[in-house]
């Protein structure tokens, strides 16, 4: 698993991202794979140019001119798929490629009218949607022009054409909407970081303001009585001493909130970290948390973290279902987490330290643990206390 830096983002290895270069060899082999898998289409000029049916010099000439068309081709769609060329770029590889697919489609006959497809595709792919909606039926009419010498090859072509081309163009919406969606994403993260980072500022301020105004004013007394009157120096000191402490502890307080997870924050970063990995989430809707004590939340959302975190990295599950259920318990109203998934980990054989930290967690909080194997994978259940134990003393 890697960590996207910009939205802090789980991300399983093996996922290639869309509408990004490659990062390593592996992703730049995966999507020349992608992309070289359609050139099946160039199998017919091939075996024409392979028939010997052409005299050598026009083998010779096909050959390169395939050759050229085949490299505009890569280089257009392959790069376009990472960081786009420049619109100047485009254009002239463009052009090479509806100069060729005319040109060797009129001289060495219908066989090549494929050519089409891809002028079609690399249209859709590169063009933006209104030149390409003009660009990709401009194609397809000179496809059916060239094809007159070769009735019967043009009609094959007559619908794929378009309909390949104008498919292009939904699959480059979604990959600019893919890559516009993820820097939206980072820039949410990133106010939600400084709005966060505004948010401590203004409670450390609140906290510590008036205390330190204090302490300093106290101070200032006690460094003027020290002389003539230490004992109401000792006193000053004494109230020094006692405000210090007050803040202290109000630090301690804050800083402890800050690090307590909310069930809700874990249900959002659930569904992102499930859905990275590939596994298909089942979540429930925002959690009524009305009485529930901090201390009960808290625990519940450190369970469902330590929970998925078992799924994405262990378990190579495909589905994860998540259910928050109250229950009226004897010993009193209790709310209960449940993670499942169909996975084949074995979480549920040796607890390892985060089922042993999270079991002594639930414990502290009131609740309890609950985790292992099911028939079709793995569940775990962990329950905290819904109301604070005067609230259920006060309701005996």
């Amino acid at each position: 698993m890697t960590e996207d830096p910009r939205i802090g983002e789980v991300r399983p290895e093996h996922q290639v991202r869309i509408g990004q270069g490659p990062r390593n060899r592996r992703e730049l082999m995966i999507k020349a794979l992608w992309i070289g898998v359609w050139l099946v289409f160039l199998r017919s000029p091939v075996q024409d140019l392979a028939s010997g049916r052409h005299t050598t010099g026009a083998t010779v000439g096909g050959a390169i001119g395939l050759a050229a068309f085949v490299t505009a081709y890569l280089a257009l769609v392959f790069r376009n798929m990472g960081r786009p060329y420049s619109p100047r770029a485009v254009v002239a590889l463009l052009s090479v490629l509806g100069v060729l697919a005319p040109l060797l489609s009129y001289s060495f006959g219908g066989a090549w009218l494929g050519m089409f497809i891809y002028l079609s595709v690399a249209c859709g792919a590169t063009l933006p949607v209104r030149a390409a909606f003009w660009a990709i039926p401009a194609a397809t009419v000179v496809m059916c022009l060239v094809g007159t010498r070769w009735h019967e090859k043009a009609d094959e072509s007559l619908l794929l054409v378009p309909l390949i081309g104008f498919a292009m163009i939904g699959v480059s919406q979604l990959v600019r909407t893919t890559v516009e969606l993820r820097k939206a994403r980072a820039t949410v993260a990133h106010l939600a970081a400084n709005e966060e980072r505004l948010r401590l500022a203004r409670d450390l301020h609140d906290l510590l303001g008036h205390s330190l105004s204090l302490i300093t004013l106290k101070s200032e007394l006690a460094g003027r009585m020290l002389p003539d009157h230490p004992d109401k120096a000792a006193q000053q000191v004494a109230d020094i001493e006692q405000v210090s402490r007050q803040a202290l502890v109000d630090v301690r307080e804050a800083v402890t909130g800050y690090r307590r997870p909310r069930l809700a924050a874990e249900l959002a970063g659930t569904q992102v970290a499930l859905t990275a990995a590939g596994v298909t989430a089942d979540l429930p809707a925002e959690p009524d948390l009305a009485g529930v004590p901090e201390e009960s939340e808290s625990a519940l959302a450190w369970a469902l973290r330590e929970a998925v975190t078992n799924v994405v990295r262990h378990s190579g599950a495909e589905r994860c279902l998540v259910q928050l259920t109250h229950r009226q318990t004897l010993d009193g109203p209790m709310l209960e987490l449940s993670v499942e998934d169909n996975g084949s980990g074995d979480a549920g054989g040796i607890p390892g330290n985060g089922l042993t930290g999270l079991t002594e967690r639930l414990e502290k909080a009131g609740g309890a643990l609950e985790a292992g194997r099911i028939k079709h994978g793995f569940r775990l259940v962990a329950r905290v206390p819904a109301a604070s134990r005067g609230d259920v003393g006060s309701g005996a």
